[in-house]
C-alpha cells in the first residue's frame, strides 16, 4: 500500500506494490510491470533479469535488431513465490562489440499459449578487439531519509546517466537503505517540504525476507530506473545498508528498533533478496555464491568486484599490530591476488565498496579500513598492504581505485614518497555519490599509503538533501587507439568537476 496519500499515478508511472497476489486472484496474462535488466556483460553475453506478477515461465528473445524478425529463443526458468517471482536467463554465444536487442516474454504457468506483452531492453557486449568503452559508476541510493519524491520526478539523476549513453552502470554499493525507513514528509532548514513515496515494507527497518524484498523493490518504482536498466547492463556489489548500517559478522544490534539483532540473521534475508532482485552471475537466488568476481569487459577493461562486508573481521580502533581476516577475509584477498596477476586487461578497475585513505569511523571504532593513524599499517590497513605490495612485486600495472560510500566526491593519488608505508607503486582513487541519498562533508585522510587528495566536493553540513545538490556520479572512458583512460567525476545537472587523463604504462602519474 501506498503511504501518506500520494497516488501511485502521482509523476511517475509505478507497478503494483504488493508482492505478487495468488494466482487465481490475478485475470489477464503475467505482467512484468518491474522492468528488465542486464548484468555483467561479456564479449559472448549477458544474465537477463525479470520480475513477474505471478507464476509464469521465463522466456528471452535476442535479435540483432529492434524488429525482432528473427530471433533466438531461450527458456527459462518457472517463476514462483520462492524467488518472489524473480528470474535470471544467462545468454551466451552473442556477437561480441554489437548492440543486442531482447525481450522477455512470461507465459503463463499453466498455459504456455497464454503470455503477457513482451517487455523489450537493450545493450551492448563488450568488444572482441580494442575498442572504446565508457562507463558509469556510483552509490547510495534511498538514503538518510530522502526516497522517490513525485514533485521532482523521482530519481532523475538516472535519467541524465543514461543520456551518456554508458556501455554498463558499476553500482558501488548501498543500492537500497533497508535500515533507513522513510517518512511521507520532511521539512527542508528552507521551510519547503520534501514527499516521499512511501511503501509498507519502507516505513519500518527491513528484519524479514519480505522487508528485504520489498526494499529491493521500491527503487524499482521509479521509472528513470526502468528505463535506465533496461538500457545500460549493471555491475553491482553490496555494501552495509543492504543489511544494516556498519555491519559486521557476529555483531549483536544495540539498535532497538530491531527485533531481531543477529546480524548474521539479517545478512542471510537481505542477501538472499538481493540475489533475487539483480542479475549477479556469481550468485544463486537463495543467495549462495559469492559476490566478488571479474568482469572482463574486452581486452582493455577487468572490473574486479570487492566484497568488503561480507567477510571482514569486527570494527575494532584498527590499530591491532597484526590482523588475520582484514577487510576482505584471507580467501578474497588470494583470489584476487591470483585475478589481478591473471588479467591481461589493459586496465584493472579495482571496484571497491569503501575507500582506502579516508577515515569512515563507527563511533569510536574504524568501519573502513584506515584509523587516522598515518605510521606504518595497523589493523585493516595490514591486508591492504599485503595487496599493494604484491601489485608491485608482481609487475600488475594499470590498477585504478574506484569506490563511493562517503557521499561526497574526491580524487586522491597515493604515492609512498608520502606514505608511512613504502613498499607498493603510485596509483589513483576516484570517490564518487550519493546518488540519490544525503550529502556529507569531506572525509579525513590517513597518511599510511600516502594520498593527496587534488579534488573535493562535499556539502559543510550533514545529511544534505538531494534537491540541495551535492548528487554525484563517475564517468570512465577508454580510448581504443590510444588506450588512455579518462575519469570524470560529475555532478547531477551534468557539470563535470574534475577530468584526469591517465597514460597507459605509466607509474605515479
Amino acid at each position: 500500500m501506498l503511504r501518506g496519500g500520494l497516488a501511485a499515478s502521482a509523476a511517475l508511472a509505478v507497478p503494483a506494490l504488493s508482492g505478487a497476489a495468488p494466482a487465481q486472484a490475478l485475470g489477464g496474462r503475467p505482467g512484468a510491470a518491474w522492468g528488465v535488466q542486464v548484468g555483467d556483460v561479456t564479449d559472448r553475453g549477458g544474465t537477463v533479469w525479470v520480475r513477474a506478477d505471478r507464476p509464469a515461465r521465463m522466456v528471452v528473445e535476442t535479435s540483432a535488431t529492434d524488429s525482432f524478425r528473427k530471433v533466438q529463443r531461450r527458456r527459462g526458468p518457472l517463476l514462483g513465490p520462492g524467488t518472489d517471482y524473480t528470474g535470471t536467463v544467462r545468454l551466451h554465444g552473442l556477437p561480441p562489440g554489437e548492440q543486442v536487442h531482447y525481450r522477455v516474454v512470461l507465459e503463463d504457468a499453466d498455459d504456455p499459449r497464454r503470455s503477457g506483452e513482451p517487455v523489450e531492453g537493450t545493450f551492448r557486449t563488450a568488444p572482441g578487439r580494442r575498442g572504446d568503452v565508457r562507463f558509469v559508476w556510483s552509490g547510495d541510493v534511498a538514503g538518510q531519509g530522502w526516497g522517490i519524491n513525485p514533485d521532482r520526478g523521482g530519481y532523475r539523476v538516472y535519467d541524465e546517466m543514461q543520456r551518456l549513453d554508458p556501455d554498463f552502470f558499476l553500482h558501488s554499493g548501498d543500492t537500497v537503505y533497508a535500515d533507513g525507513p522513510l517518512s511521507t514528509q520532511v521539512t527542508l532548514p528552507d521551510g519547503s517540504v520534501w514527499r516521499n513515496l512511501v511503501t509498507e515494507e519502507k516505513a519500518k527497518v527491513a528484519e524479514t525476507l519480505a522487508e528485504y524484498r520489498g526494499n529491493f523493490r521500491y527503487n524499482l518504482l521509479d521509472e528513470n530506473v526502468r528505463r535506465f536498466n533496461a538500457q545500460v547492463p549493471i555491475v553491482v556489489q553490496w555494501d552495509d545498508h543492504e543489511v544494516v548500517n556498519n555491519w559486521y559478522p557476529g555483531e549483536i544490534l544495540t539498535d532497538e528498533r530491531y527485533t531481531e539483532r543477529r546480524a548474521d540473521v539479517l545478512a542471510a534475508r537481505a542477501r538472499r533478496a538481493f540475489a533475487e532482485y539483480f542479475p549477479v552471475p556469481t550468485l544463486r537466488s537463495d543467495g549462495a555464491g559469492r559476490i566478488y568476481r571479474r568482469v572482463s569487459y574486452g581486452p582493455l577493461l577487468d572490473v574486479f568486484v570487492l566484497d568488503m562486508r561480507t567477510y571482514r573481521n569486527a570494527n575494532s580502533d584498527g590499530l591491532a599490530p597484526d590482523d588475520v581476516h582484514g577487510v576482505l577475509g584471507r580467501e578474497q584477498l588470494a583470489w584476487l591476488k591470483r585475478e589481478l596477476q591473471r588479467s591481461r586487461a589493459e586496465w584493472k578497475v579495482i571496484a571497491s565498496d569503501m575507500p582506502l585513505g579516508l577515515v569512515v569511523p563507527d563511533g569510536t571504532d574504524v568501519e573502513a579500513v584506515a584509523q587516522g593513524d598515518p605510521g606504518a599499517p595497523l589493523g585493516r590497513e595490514l591486508q591492504i598492504a599485503e595487496l599493494l605490495r604484491h601489485i608491485k612485486q608482481r609487475g600488475i600495472t594499470g590498477t585504478v581505485w574506484l569506490t563511493a560510500d562517503v557521499h561526497h566526491t574526491s580524487a586522491q593519488h597515493y604515492d609512498p614518497a608520502r606514505a608511512g608505508f613504502k613498499d607498493f607503486a603510485p596509483f589513483w582513487e576516484f570517490v564518487t555519490g550519493p546518488l540519490h541519498a544525503g550529502a556529507f562533508p569531506g572525509s579525513a585522510l590517513d597518511g599510511t599509503f600516502g594520498p593527496e587528495r587534488v579534488f573535493l566536493k562535499a556539502p559543510e553540513a550533514a545529511n544534505v538533501a538531494p534537491s540541495q545538490g551535492f548528487q554525484f556520479y563517475g564517468e570512465v572512458e577508454i580510448d581504443g587507439g590510444s588506450r588512455e583512460l579518462t575519469v570524470r567525476l560529475r555532478e547531477e545537472g551534468g557539470a563535470v568537476l574534475f577530468t584526469k587523463v591517465l597514460r597507459p604504462g605509466l607509474v605515479g602519474q
